[in-house]
């Protein structure tokens, strides 16, 4: 939290109680969950907070680089508060986003950039398929 407060306050921002309540709720969940879905989380605790409110508030935490944005396909965005570079897999079924965790695709960069003598700085990587879930209602 102190953390926090020192980054707004650094960039000349307030650090509001819905503000710091989006991001709480970011970085406890893996969901990856879109605007709408933060703002009904938490809407039973800030009745009074708009969808605008999220929105701005996310895209200032992007700025920050305290979260990540991700696209998952037909402007479909979600977020994530892992700034770390990682891959994701896309339920194409019921759209849940999962991180990829514990596998390496760092060798990616390098050959991209023996393939197009592009210097990669980074990488954004999905993969797409049908969960356990909805396989099992195939």
């Amino acid at each position: 939290m102190d953390n926090l407060t020192a980054l707004f306050k650094e960039k000349n921002l307030k650090l509001t109680p819905q503000r710091y309540a989006i991001y709480k709720y970011l970085k406890s969940t893996k969901s990856h969950p879109s605007a709408e879905m933060i703002y009904e989380a938490l809407r039973p605790d800030f009745p009074t907070m708009s969808l605008a409110t999220v929105y701005k508030t996310v895209k200032t935490l992007i700025e920050l680089g305290l979260v990540q944005e991700l696209n998952v396909g037909e402007d479909n965005f979600r977020f994530d508060a892992n700034v770390d570079t990682h891959p994701h897999i896309v339920c194409t079924s019921c759209g849940r986003v999962d991180d990829i965790e514990d596998a390496v695709f760092e060798h990616l960069n390098e050959e991209v950039e023996n393939y197009t003598n592009y210097k990669v700085n980074t990488h954004k990587l999905y993969f797409y398929g049908v969960c356990p879930n909805c396989q099992g209602e195939l």
